[in-house]
């Protein structure tokens, strides 16, 4: 059996204030033409469809026209919520859904969720684990009284459960959004305090394969059956060296794995740029999302870099903090700059737009009247 696995698509995500609705409908698209070229015969999405729990009306939209694109295929589609989605919002519908081959798990059940397919083989069984607090695993197996569950106890738990309706001997897939211990973690992936949230690889031991969601770096945990599809888009900065994919997961008549990954292209990729400003104007021209890292500070910086990044989303400065060169020259710098040029880069920098000559005359007013005071 050829299973697709991609997971953590955040649907209405932004950077940096940018909207990137436009670039997951161009991922999105490409993900079917992976879909064609490959001839999968499930499709698995391990998590974090949209990227918070309201997600934005074009957001649910994009997600109704790709399962309507599933269902035209009849590709049997296994989904699960992650720690971004609403449960309840994602459950809607879902008893439908079934009927095409769509097949969702957003809430813990006394039976966990399960999804048996047949190929030449015979029956590879799904277990389908949504994300969940270990809280809500206390409140539905457990006597009030009992010792509060860790992520990892709440985890296992929920996994043996589903282990029990699997015969043996049979071949199985557990699809799951949790934070397995060792995992490479990025900015744009919800922390949870310390370790907290740490759940040990070996209680997926008995899959043959475990299709992960939760974590943006496609990786391998522990072995090459336990896997991270990764996000298909680049969701922050310190994602800008990922290299984002799909993964194509064989599983032979033995249980046996074989794993591709697929390479995706975006419509605009997510870079940093480093230098000084004389070094970012030689770039050459790009559409690509970037962040600029200053080796030297600027003034209106914004202006004399948005010719050659017109989509410059963020800018930071990246310098010595020890060297006693760059304290004489911060010390110019204060001397020589206004602080209602302080005010109008920070406004640059949170809106993205120049302030125009009526506030900053305004602001000026307010400054004088400020300095009349103190």
């Amino acid at each position: 059996m050829k299973l697709l696995h991609t997971a953590d698509w955040h649907l209405g995500k932004t950077l940096k204030g940018q909207n990137l609705l436009d670039d997951q409908i161009f991922i999105l698209n490409q993900l079917f033409d992976v879909i064609s070229d490959q001839n999968p015969d499930a499709i698995i999405i391990s998590g974090d469809i949209y990227d918070r729990g309201i997600p934005p009306a074009e957001a649910v939209e994009l997600f109704d026209d790709i399962l309507n694109r599933f269902a035209e295929k009849k590709l049997p589609t296994l989904i699960i919520s992650g720690n971004h989605d609403s449960a309840t919002r994602l459950n809607f519908g879902s008893k439908l859904f079934r009927s095409k081959n769509i097949f969702i798990a957003s809430k813990i059940e006394v039976k966990p969720a399960q999804v048996v397919l047949e190929d030449n083989f015979g029956e590879i069984y799904f277990s389908l684990i949504p994300f969940f607090d270990p809280a809500e695993i206390k409140a539905k197996f457990f006597d009030e009284n009992a010792e509060r569950l860790t992520f990892n106890d709440a985890n296992k738990f929920y996994v043996d459960l589903a282990r029990e309706n699997i015969p043996e001997n049979k071949r199985s897939v557990a699809i799951a959004h949790v934070f397995l211990t060792g995992g490479i973690e990025s900015e744009s992936e919800r922390k949870f305090v310390g370790g907290s949230a740490n759940v040990n690889a070996q209680i997926f031991s008995k899959f043959n394969y475990v299709a992960l969601g939760h974590l943006h770096r496609p990786q391998k945990i522990s072995s090459e059956c336990i896997r991270y599809a990764g996000s298909p888009l680049k969701y922050s900065f310190d994602e800008a060296n990922h290299k984002k994919s799909v993964s194509i997961v064989e599983i032979d008549d033995l249980g046996a794995i074989n794993v591709e990954k697929i390479d995706l292209k975006p419509r605009r990729d997510v870079k940093i740029v480093k230098g000084n400003i004389y070094q970012l104007m030689q770039s050459e021209k790009t559409e690509d999302y970037i962040c600029a890292r200053l080796t030297e500070r600027v003034i209106n910086v914004q202006d004399k870099l948005r010719y050659i990044f017109p989509h410059l989303l963020s800018v930071e400065f990246d310098f010595p903090k020890n060297d006693s060169k760059i304290d004489d020259e911060e010390k110019i710098f204060r001397e020589g700059v206004s602080i209602l040029d302080y005010f109008s880069d920070f406004y640059q920098a949170q809106t993205h737009e120049s302030l125009n000559s009526e506030y900053r005359a305004e602001m000026g007013k307010f400054l004088s009247e400020m300095e009349k005071e103190e």
